[in-house]
């Protein structure tokens, strides 16, 4: 496996998904994360419920965790440019 150069890269549109992981994470979207990390938690604390459930909230719960992940994924991607190392 190649190791991944930590070069900065002077163009946010021409980082690898790797870099832009790595890269710093502007504040808003790391609070937007944050909350779609809280509502994936609770869609799958609705899923995993013992009891039995309406099936409407149990779809719901599936949407709510879908939405999460989402917001999560490109939460993380967002690359905060302002602040360049070189």
């Amino acid at each position: 496996m190649k190791k991944e150069k930590s070069a900065p890269v002077s163009n946010a549109n021409e980082m690898t998904i790797v870099q832009r992981v790595k890269a710093p994470t502007p504040k808003f979207f790391k609070t937007l994360r944050t909350i779609g990390l809280a509502l994936a938690a609770a869609g799958g604390a609705i899923l995993a419920s013992p009891i039995a459930l309406p099936a409407g909230l149990v779809a719901a719960a599936g949407y709510v965790i879908l939405a999460g992940g989402v917001v999560t994924a490109v939460s993380q991607t967002a690359v905060d440019t302002t602040n360049k190392t070189e």
